[in-house]
């Protein structure tokens, strides 16, 4: 049963929430509320009384009645505990570096903690829930630097600065203005939240900075996939290719779902209302089109099939209970666990990664084709726009291909699994480690120069396009072909393109460049 009360408001419950309900908190400020269930708040307030328990019966409770990790021998008396231990790891994990994570990682991932701790395990005070929910009601962000998690013991020291925050310490971005986070509290009338005995823990110890990077590299993925489909299509109608190599049956006879799909798709936008050949060459030694044309849906299907079960992983990641320790709600027992491990987004974030750069490089040779006039079958050099003798001036899309070739080298740099590189830290005790919440940054990264390699691919694509001058011959090339100049005309003479190469690939990352296409 999907969550999602009237007006767009997305409840928190017992219930899983889908990754398009994590998108529309963290992307699109859709209001969040918890459930009034009685049983809901039965279930959080019965783990909060089981620690309360432990603590009396002076049980330890690792990162209660203990020290952190290597430190977990030192134990604290009662009194230790309730007057001195709710807060510490996040004072000594206030040492991240780099720059500060997007504000919609960073709702994404607050979100993420909210659904964690109201699985009813965690032993934290609905209190708590309650400011996680209206610090992402009243818009109130974390200052949370992007470096200095090894995404185990969890993503320790960025969810530091997200637990100091709800108690006024450290920064925030409210109002569009970054500002300290007591100020921000004041202004939208919220108290000082004071941590409990295992709070400061719960907050911290689990993936909810990698899995709110994930949730958003999923979602750009899927963009990135749909606007590589409509810049192929547009590039084999540019340079009179055969629409015949995606035909249904060879999509049946080799049957991944990824690549049935995208053939799918370009037929589409490919059609006829009647046969033309001329839209096709027929010189004999384009009998076949290249590689990066011909096989597109083999290229692009994997991108597709990997956000399958990608988007699977991440979504039983968001919804999970994933701190430690835990309590057992039939009888009552405490559960030391590893559930805080991010090997699971790791994998998925190494393989996504791989996927979109994949398409960035693909992107990347079609915008070859199109601009070498040994392989452009009859198009201008460099795509100049300019005809006549004055065209020796202009130059076109020639550097425009180098900025792609770049681009698409660092994607596939990038690709390095970051799974592969667990180090041994915190005297060992962490000795072998996730590393998912850098390979979720090296995904968010790859799809930024992705979104850039191919918003190049779909401007030199609509410019092979405009000089063929029959797009009228495939109306569904027309829609695309309209979605782009609205934001981009054609390149006639030469021109600076770095704002609208940037303001293409915003816009297919955050807007709805395709909404208007079947």
């Amino acid at each position: 049963m999907i969550n999602a009360a009237p007006r767009g408001v997305i409840v928190v419950d017992q219930n899983n929430l889908t990754l398009d309900q994590f998108l529309a908190v963290s992307r699109d400020s859709a209001p969040v509320q918890m459930t009034a269930d009685g049983l809901f708040r039965k279930k959080i307030e019965q783990s909060e009384e089981m620690l309360k328990k432990a603590i009396d019966e002076s049980i330890p409770v690792y990162g209660v009645s203990t020290g952190y990790g290597k430190s977990c021998g030192i134990r604290l008396t009662k009194e230790q505990v309730i007057e001195h231990h709710g807060a510490s790891p996040i004072r000594f994990h206030g040492c991240g570096t780099g720059e500060p994570l997007s504000v919609e990682a960073v709702r994404a991932a607050m979100l993420c903690r909210l659904v964690c701790l109201s699985r009813g395990y965690s032993g934290v005070r609905l209190d708590l829930l309650r400011q996680l929910e209206a610090f992402l009601n009243h818009g109130i962000t974390p200052v949370v630097p992007a470096e200095g998690s090894v995404g185990a013991s969890g993503d320790l020291t960025p969810m530091s600065y997200v637990a100091a925050a709800l108690s006024g310490e450290r920064e925030v971005f409210y109002q569009g203005q970054r500002m300290p986070a007591a100020r921000a509290l004041q202004a939208a009338g919220l108290e000082l939240y004071i941590l409990g005995s295992k709070e400061g823990l719960a907050m911290l110890n689990g993936t909810a900075i990698m899995t709110g990077l994930a949730i958003l590299a999923v979602e750009r993925a899927k963009r990135i996939m749909e606007s590589a489909i409509a810049a192929t299509a547009m590039a084999v109608h540019a340079l009179k290719g055969k629409a015949s190599h995606f035909h249904p049956l060879i999509g049946q006879v080799k049957p991944h779902p990824g690549q049935i799909y995208i053939a799918k798709r370009l037929l589409s936008f490919l059609q006829t209302e009647e046969v033309m050949p001329d839209l096709e060459s027929d010189m004999r030694e384009n009998l076949q089109d290249p590689y990066s044309l011909r096989c597109a849906p083999q290229i692009i299907g994997v991108l597709y099939d990997t956000l399958v079960w990608v988007r699977q992983w991440v979504e039983i990641e968001a919804n999970s209970a994933n701190d430690n320790p835990v309590f057992d709600p039939e009888t009552g027992q405490l559960l030391m666990n590893g559930n805080f491990y991010g090997g699971h987004l790791s994998f998925a974030m190494d393989a996504l990664k791989t996927a979109v750069a994949s398409v960035a490089d693909l992107s990347d040779r079609q915008v070859v084709l199109l601009l070498d006039p040994l392989l452009n079958r009859g198009l201008p050099g460099d795509l100049v726009g300019v005809q006549g003798d004055f065209s020796v001036f202009h130059h076109g899309f020639k550097a425009m291909s180098l900025s792609a070739s770049a681009l698409a080298a660092e994607a596939l740099k990038l690709t390095m699994p970051a799974s592969s590189f667990s180090r041994s830290t915190e005297s060992h005790n962490q000795d072998k480690v996730s590393m998912g919440t850098i390979a979720a940054r090296d995904a968010e990264r790859v799809c930024t120069l992705t979104e850039r390699t191919v918003a190049i691919h779909l401007l030199a694509a609509a410019q092979g396009c405009d000089l063929r001058e029959n797009m009228e011959r495939r109306p569904a090339l027309g829609k695309i072909m309209a979605e782009i100049r609205a934001l981009s005309p054609p390149l006639i003479e030469d021109r600076v393109m770095d704002q609208e190469i940037e303001r293409l690939a915003q816009t297919m990352a955050w807007g709805n460049l395709w909404e208007s296409i079947p």
